[in-house]
Order: structure tokens, then C-alpha cells, then sequence
């Protein structure tokens, strides 16, 4: 990767987001601001998700669901998916956090948490992906993945496009202005009894399932992140950008790792949101940074051991934060493409063991990064700049997933 050519472009990235926030602050002024931040727990082997206040750690609710539940916070912020995939179903919390854009400044209104009314059911529910006001639920053995109006969810209501994935497989579906991008199984292998077909690239289709296109080969394509108005995906080839393409649909660029990489693929990726890139992991004890635009693609970053989590901060876009089995927290700059600083934040995790097995994951809340410790029955709140744990919020039973719900806005 041009690393000068990348960093300058970054750095523009962030002066720019810098330069809206301070006009931002100027005319919020003559309002008196509010800022809040909602936990959202899932526990690892109790069915139930909590609400936690992160300011003073109270519970706000607690919610019985059908089985442990993977959390995905909306685009919005304003609803929580919490899907169990071994109960066929999802449930939908409301977060009671609603921001609404002023263009010189936006407004937030906090409101009580709750389980909405409306749930989803189709054979194992597996990824959510969040998109501008709506979410797409993709059913591995359901052979279909259903849009979701967030309006409507919060009207208490489903409003649902459900487009057919041809084939039961572990996929993904992500929307494209009219377009949605889906997974392609392998519709000629011969699979065992309960075992689901391999997947072997991607196809645009509209909201009526009219493809557009050929069949982008992107083989054991698994991960996808947005970032900007591109969608990446990784596969064993290398990492399958699409970009806006008109009424003929996206278009679709394998970038291929480069032989210099060493043996790997990447299988998880996140998209930076005030600045186009995306990271992703390289096997597991690597990551590495990915610029579409760049005249180098990738940038390989070698950890201490094998990675357990790892997240970009929203609020300081040039920070990514990666936990390491070691119970090292560490701090990338993305600009830089490089560790910058690291501390021990929880005890060992190994990987070793069944992937499902109770390991801490991360979210960021107003300057802190949040880590669930399921071992200890804690939520571990630690400084992003210090690396210091400042305080620790008990939760109990296993906490596991978690996802935080946030920021600040005027009040009028």
C-alpha cells in the first residue's frame, strides 16, 4: 500500500469529519446538550438480553428471550436484533435512543428501553446487517433473507421484502441503493445430511430478484463491511469490493491479496464510517488494512497471538482496537497502519476449544471501550486513552455479546 498517498488521504478524511463537528458545536450553543449511553448484554448460556445504563451501570431491563442471542445494533441506534439462530427467531429491543439530524447540529431524544412486539422466525437466522433505515436478516437453512423497515419496527409493525438466496447456506445479503448483493451456494456439490453447501460467489439482484449480471466468483465468501458508499466481502481470492454502478446495478472488483501476503484469507470484515477503508482479519493473528483505492490494497499487521475481538471506534476513526487471547488489548492506528499501544485488560482466553465457547467481546461507549469478562460475571469499562480499567459493572451470569448505543445532542 502507498502509505503517504493512503495517509494523506485518511488525514483529509478526519480534518473534514474535525471541521463539520466544530461547526456542529458553534450552533448547538444556544441549546443545552444531552448525551447518553445504553449497554446492550447478551448472555452466553441464559436466554436473556439486559439493557444496562452505562452511566451508572443500573439495569433498565431485562429481557427473556428463546435462547443465547447475537446482538446487532440498527444504523440508527434506535433497535437492537438480538438473533438466535439455534431457536429459529429474533427478537427486536427498542433502545430508547432516537437522534434526529438539524443539519448544523442534531437533537437526541432518550426515551424507556423495551421488547418490541414484532419478532422474525425462519430457519436459523445468522447475520444481520444493518443498512441506512433498515436491516437484513439472512435464514441459513430458511433459503431466504427478509428487509426489514425499522419505521415500522418501531411502529410496532413488520414491513418485510423477502428475497429467495436460491439454496439453504451459510450467507450474507447487503442492499445497494435498489440493489441487493447475495451470496451464491454451490448448487452442484453433494453435501452430507445437515450439512449446508459451500458458498461460491456473489450476485446483484433487485428487490424483485431479477439478477443483474454474472456471478462474481468470491469463493468461501464470508464477512462483509460498508464503508462509504463501497461493500466489501472476503473470500479466499481476496476481498470483493462492489461499487455503485447505475441502473445496470454494482460493480464488482476482486482485489486479489498479493503474492507477497503470507498463506491466509480474510473472513471478517468492519468499514470505516468517517473514512473509507475497511479491516479485516488475515487468518488469526493477523488483520489487515484495506484501501480500494490505493495503488497497494493491503496492509498486513501481525499480532501478538491469535485475535479473540476487535472493533473500529466510531468516535475516533483513526483508532481500531484488537483483543488478543494474551488478554492485551491493543490500539491500531489506522493511518499510521500500525500498534501504537497495548495493555493487559483480562485474563487469558484461549482459542482453543469450540468457537461458541464464553470469550469477551468489545464495543466503544463516550471514550471508553466496554469489554464483556464472562469468566468474572463483568462488563470491564476501560479508558481508550489510558488503556486504565476505570471501573467494572457486575452482570450476571455470562456476559457475552454486547453492543453500545449512544452519543450526545442537543435538547430543546
Amino acid at each position: 500500500m502507498n502509505s503517504s498517498l493512503t495517509a494523506n488521504r485518511l488525514l483529509a478524511a478526519v480534518a473534514s469529519g474535525l471541521i463539520f463537528a466544530a461547526s456542529g458545536a458553534f450552533a448547538d450553543e444556544d441549546h443545552e446538550t444531552k448525551e447518553a449511553w445504553r449497554l446492550f448484554v447478551g448472555d452466553h448460556t441464559n436466554p436473556v438480553v439486559r439493557a444496562i445504563n452505562f452511566e451508572n451501570g443500573k439495569e433498565l431491563g431485562r429481557y427473556d428471550v428463546k435462547g443465547p442471542a447475537a446482538l446487532t445494533a440498527s444504523a440508527s441506534g434506535q433497535t437492537v436484533f438480538a438473533a438466535q439462530s439455534d431457536h429459529d427467531i429474533v427478537h427486536v429491543i427498542r433502545t430508547g435512543i432516537d437522534f434526529s439530524d438539524h443539519g448544523e447540529h442534531r437533537d437526541l431524544e432518550v426515551s424507556d428501553v423495551g421488547l418490541l412486539p414484532v419478532t422474525f422466525e425462519g430457519k436459523r437466522p445468522f447475520h444481520v446487517v444493518p443498512h441506512d433505515d433498515h436491516a437484513i436478516l439472512f435464514y441459513d437453512r430458511g433459503g431466504k433473507a427478509d428487509i426489514i423497515d425499522e419505521t415500522a419496527l418501531l411502529e410496532g409493525r413488520a414491513d418485510v421484502k423477502t428475497i429467495d438466496t436460491t439454496k439453504p447456506h451459510h450467507g450474507v445479503a447487503v442492499t445497494m441503493g435498489r440493489f441487493v448483493l447475495v451470496s451464491v451456494p454451490n448448487a452442484e456439490v453433494e453435501t452430507k445430511p445437515g450439512d449446508l453447501p459451500p458458498r461460491i460467489g456473489l450476485r446483484v439482484v433487485d428487490e424483485a430478484g431479477r439478477q443483474f449480471g454474472d456471478v462474481a466468483k468470491c469463493t468461501d465468501l464470508h464477512g462483509e463491511a460498508t464503508s462509504a458508499r463501497l461493500v466489501a466481502f472476503g473470500c479466499k481470492e481476496g476481498v470483493l469490493v462492489a461499487r455503485p454502478g447505475g441502473i445496470d446495478g454494482p460493480k464488482l472488483e476482486m482485489l486479489a491479496y498479493p503474492a507477497d501476503l503470507p498463506k491466509g484469507s480474510t473472513g471478517t470484515l468492519l468499514g470505516g464510517e468517517a473514512m473509507q477503508f475497511f479491516l479485516g482479519n488475515y487468518g488469526e493473528d493477523k488483520i489487515v488494512l484495506i484501501d480500494p483505492d490505493a495503488e497497494e490494497h493491503f496492509r498486513l499487521i501481525a499480532l501478538s497471538t491469535r485475535r479473540v475481538d476487535f472493533l473500529l471506534d466510531p468516535a475516533t476513526p483513526r483508532h481500531a482496537y484488537i483483543l488478543t487471547e494474551d488478554g492485551d488489548l491493543h490500539v491500531l492506528d489506522v493511518i499510521k497502519g500500525e500498534i501504537v499501544r497495548k495493555a493487559k485488560v483480562t485474563e487469558p482466553y484461549s482459542k482453543d476449544g469450540h468457537w461458541r465457547d464464553p470469550r469477551p467481546r468489545l464495543a466503544v461507549a463516550d471514550g471508553h471501550i466496554v469489554i464483556t469478562d464472562p469468566r468474572h460475571s463483568l462488563v470491564r469499562v476501560v479508558d481508550a486513552e489510558s488503556l486504565k480499567e476505570v471501573r467494572t459493572i457486575p452482570v450476571e451470569g455470562k456476559p457475552f455479546t454486547i453492543v453500545a448505543v449512544g452519543g450526545s445532542g442537543a435538547s430543546h
